[in-house]
């Protein structure tokens, strides 16, 4: 019962975040968003850091799930406009519904793991399904330095999706198209 709760009130802390933001994200805020008493979200999470490093624990494990989904839900990828169109997935799921939230709350937390190692930590990019399939797309192409290249080319869509939850806009296909022709050079 106590796990659930801890899902439960990490769930509801990521909420807050991805509406209020950072300075609306308090115990009495996720009290309210999980519809529990005053005090609750304190009972099991005693502090505001603590509170962060649920939250930041919660948000990995959806976002690996979310990754080991997209990975399994695509065939092996066979050509750069098949790897396109698995980006292109992430990005609309990642600035749209459900995904786009998690998003807001995942760069909010990025920003406060500036200060905290803990957080930082969390929030390292981990091995998943997805990154697994780009790697091996890349490497069954010979590409050097494989690893890094992954690394890179991850990164620069996590900054195009972040560009579009400033912008408001979505990812436009031909960046992605560009991002992968440069990792295969």
């Amino acid at each position: 019962m106590a796990s659930d709760r801890r899902t439960l009130l990490a769930d509801a802390a990521l909420d807050v975040l991805a509406d209020e933001g950072i300075r609306g994200l308090t115990h009495r805020a996720v009290d309210r968003r999980a519809a529990l008493p005053p005090g609750t979200t304190s009972a099991y999470f005693r502090t505001r850091a603590a509170l962060l490093t649920g939250l930041v624990t919660r948000l990995v494990q959806r976002d690996q799930a979310e990754l080991h989904m997209t990975a399994e839900a695509l065939p092996p990828l066979r050509t750069a406009g098949e790897l396109v169109d698995g980006m292109a997935m992430l990005t609309r799921q990642r600035l749209t519904g459900e995904g786009r939230r998690r998003s807001l709350a995942r760069y909010a937390c990025a920003v406060e793991s500036v200060r905290d190692p803990e957080l930082r930590e969390i929030l390292v990019p981990r091995d998943n399904a997805g990154r697994e399939a780009v790697r091996r797309f890349l490497a069954e192409r010979g590409v050097a330095d494989v690893d890094d290249r992954t690394h890179t080319l991850l990164t620069c869509i996590d900054g195009l999706v972040f560009a579009g939850l400033v912008s408001g806009g979505d990812v436009p296909r031909e960046a992605l198209e560009g991002l992968v022709a440069a990792a295969l050079r």
